[in-house]
């Protein structure tokens, strides 16, 4: 009898173990993780770049619904995507879950850039930059992109007849970063600094394998050559504000150079100066050309469209006495280039989404999400639903006309809540003064007739987007 009777107490705490129903909180999201370390991350970057990444993701959608689980970049992570999901990913507090990028993200650009700092770090680090990018200090750049501008046009787009718009646009905004950001002049150093930067790029969404032969490797190379010659920067920098009387304003480095707390002491460390200048060349680099070439692809292909912005730009064109430079005021008048520019980064945002981690166990629509799992958003799959722009394939900048209609979290560009880019409004600028340029001073007609693009990490047009120039008249 003793023996029925231990058997039995062994037995009931099992079956209840068996049959108890598992509480939401305690389920994972479907979905599989694939191999060790690989996961899914081939799948998707195969995607990314044959144009099909969305396709791949809604696939999965199908398959497991709005929450699915993945291993991407070697971490377990779990995919959402929406209106609600960016606003969890955007508003959650630190107490839940911070910006950490994929492992090759943070080995290349460093791990004290704002991607990757939490609190009053973050706040810091961020209250720096924005000094010199907010729009009242971009006031007195204005001027400056302008020459930029026109030199770029000068050497690289007048006098030809045809031009690959994208690498031509990766020249602008590199320039325009290096002159304006860094007070780096042309030469050897900014033609070494451009091809270590593009290397850079080309490893950020790769697989932290680091062998001699792959992509990540040799970002890694790149990321360390660039790392060493912007120290050597930042040191010149030092002796030109300490001992040569350089104006804290005349680029962002010596701005983040400059300031001092209350004890006088650098609230910035040079080593979070390099990892910020890395992020903030890699992001307003690729991000802006992305944005300018695709625009100039699709005011090709839409007459009306391309009438209008050549209209206003026109406008204020003859406003002004020949050869004085765009304002401040100028870019203000823009405001419909602006929203082809917006429209556009709709249908080709440049960046196709990021990530977060969890720092504790979260219940997210049902599911657990683990604490130290990858939370991986997407930009274009809230871009393209129908549910919240009508006809989403069609390019109409008019959506735009009021931006209250929007959502909130449903244009994602340049992220959101908090740590929106910081970047935004230099981007702006930038865009209103090429565009400005661009129209005025060209037609131009499209040498590829496909729409296709693919992803590396950034989207790229088909050869490079190769167009037929022809001059405009001068106003």
């Amino acid at each position: 009898m003793n023996t029925i009777i231990t058997i039995v107490l062994f037995l009931i705490p099992i079956f209840l173990l068996l049959t108890r129903r598992k509480r939401p909180s305690e389920r994972l999201p479907p979905g599989s993780l694939g191999l060790p370390i690989i996961g899914q991350s081939l799948g998707l970057l195969r995607a990314m770049r044959t144009n099909t990444a969305e396709e791949w993701l809604q696939k999965r959608i199908r398959k497991y619904g709005p929450i699915s689980k993945m291993s991407l970049f070697g971490k377990p992570s779990v995919f959402i995507y929406g209106q609600t999901a960016n606003k969890f990913v955007f508003t959650s507090d630190s107490s839940t879950i911070v910006n950490q990028q994929v492992k090759s993200i943070t080995a290349i650009l460093g791990d004290r850039c704002i991607l990757e700092l939490i609190g009053e770090d973050h706040k810091r680090v961020r209250d720096a930059l924005v000094s010199f990018l907010k729009p009242e200090s971009l006031k007195e750049y204005v001027g400056k992109m302008d020459e930029e501008v026109r030199k770029h046009l000068e050497m690289h787009w007048h006098g030809k007849q045809q031009v690959k718009v994208l690498p031509l646009m990766k020249t602008l905004t590199f320039n325009i970063i290096c002159s304006l950001l860094f007070g780096l002049e042309r030469g050897t150093r900014r033609d070494k600094l451009v091809d270590d930067f593009q290397s850079m790029i080309e490893g950020m969404w790769s697989v932290p394998v680091n062998l001699p032969f792959t992509r990540y490797n040799r970002s890694l190379q790149a990321s360390a050559r660039a790392q060493k010659m912007l120290k050597g920067l930042i040191g010149e920098k030092r002796v030109d504000l300490e001992q040569k009387g350089a104006s804290p304003r005349q680029d962002l480095i010596t701005c983040l150079l400059s300031i001092r707390n209350e004890r006088n002491e650098a609230v910035i460390s040079e080593k979070e100066i390099i990892h910020n200048v890395m992020l903030i060349m890699v992001a307003g680099h690729d991000t802006s050309s992305v944005l300018l070439t695709f625009l100039v692809r699709l005011l090709a292909n839409d007459p009306a469209v391309y009438a209008a912005v050549l209209q206003e730009q026109e406008e204020i064109a003859k406003s002004k006495p020949d050869g004085e430079l765009l304002t401040w005021e100028d870019l203000a008048k823009m405001k419909y280039t602006w929203k082809v520019a917006m429209e556009t980064l709709r249908l080709f945002p440049p960046i196709f989404g990021g990530f977060r981690k969890a720092v504790k166990d979260i219940e997210y629509g049902g599911y657990l999400i683990p604490k130290d799992w990858q939370i991986f958003w997407v930009t274009g799959i809230t871009h393209m639903d129908d549910s919240i722009f009508l006809e989403p394939s069609k390019f109409d900048p008019t959506r735009f006309e009021n931006p209250a209609s929007i959502p909130p979290y449903c244009f994602i560009p340049f992220g959101g809540g908090p740590r929106i880019c910081p970047g935004y409004e230099f981007a702006r600028v930038e865009t209103l003064v090429s565009v400005h340029y661009l129209v005025t001073r060209f037609t131009w007609t499209l040498l590829c007739s496909d729409n296709f693009f693919s992803r590396d990490p950034m989207p790229a047009p088909t050869k490079g987007l190769p167009v037929q120039l022809s001059p405009r008249k001068l106003l």
